[in-house]
């Protein structure tokens, strides 16, 4: 197929391309850097200057393609700017109005299949109960922009297209950001708040990418895309811990999670979700069934002053 996909130097972009393109797809990225462009050109892709808040720029880009896989994100960088609520107005103009465009544009260019990243934990919390898609989601302020997205994702397929939308669990990988969380870990404090026994659904940025490839073949709607086995929050910071050779840390007091605001109330969540939708409609299967397993390779993949 001839796919155009936004996002492609990004985490899970960066590792959906290669896939697509061992898979014989003809892939057309966006791109408004010329060290990114080149990149992509490098990897194979036909690299292409659009602006996404413009539906005539995206128009000219996804003439004769097939598919729009839209992974274009700006999550801020650092565990800090994640707790600000204005460090996120770039990520939500993302999601609310390029979504848009690109889905107005699919639509008046005939696109098959229109693709949309979104995000798992934005259920209520339900202690030790499975979450599925049938239930009710419940965002705060934070990331409420995904329903945006998701909503451009809907319109696409009311008009006769495929619109699949992919929620996401926590995202993890060798990053910047695992760095900062071991960082605290040796400091002797969890990165992850809430409740120790509350669950967590987290994904592997690989096992991202591989949902991506699969969600080509899959009905139009929305999936969960998350681990066979969320773990208790205590035990994925103790396997991480332990996999890392650190002390394991003591929790985040519950008094510091109730004055954090929105967004460590929202992180504090009990979801326990369920990827057995995607699962059924598609021949994908996480790598890594918990995250737990994945602690040895991530590690190992971690530059070196990142792990230190």
């Amino acid at each position: 197929m001839r796919i155009f996909i936004t996002g492609a130097t990004g985490v899970i972009g960066s590792r959906a391309l290669p896939l697509l393109l061992q898979a014989g797809h003809t892939v057309t990225a966006a791109s408004r850097s010329e060290p990114n462009r080149e990149a992509l050109r490098s990897a194979g892709a036909a690299p292409v200057d659009v602006d996404l808040f413009d539906v005539d720029s995206v128009r000219r880009a996804i003439t004769g393609h097939d598919v729009v896989i839209n992974l274009a994100t700006h999550v801020p960088s650092s565990a800090v700017k994640i707790m600000i609520r204005w460090a996120w107005r770039t990520n939500d103009r993302i999601r609310r109005e390029a979504s848009a465009a690109i889905a107005t544009a699919a639509i008046a260019e005939g696109v098959g299949r229109m693709i949309q990243e979104s995000f798992a934990l934005i259920y209520p919390d339900h202690g030790d109960a499975w979450i599925d898609e049938s239930m009710p989601v419940a965002p705060t302020s934070y990331n409420r922009s995904v329903l945006d997205a998701e909503r451009s994702a809907q319109r696409f397929a009311a008009s006769g297209g495929a619109g699949v939308v992919l929620r996401f669990g926590g995202l993890y990988g060798p990053d910047a950001l695992l760095s900062e969380m071991l960082d605290m870990m040796r400091k002797g404090m969890s990165p992850v708040p809430g409740d120790p026994g509350a669950f967590l659904s987290s994904l592997s940025q690989d096992d991202a990418a591989t949902a991506v490839v699969a969600a080509l073949g899959v009905p139009a709607g929305t999936y969960n895309i998350v681990e066979d086995e969320p773990m208790r929050r205590g035990d994925w910071t103790r396997t991480l811990a332990t996999a890392a050779g650190i002390p394991v840390p003591r929790p985040i007091p519950a008094w510091m999670t109730a004055i954090g605001g929105s967004m460590l109330k929202l992180m504090a969540r009990s979801e326990r979700v369920s990827n057995r939708k995607f699962k059924g409609a598609s021949e994908w299967t996480p790598k890594y069934p918990a995250a737990s397993d994945a602690w040895g390779d991530v590690l190992h993949a971690m530059p070196v002053a990142q792990a230190a």
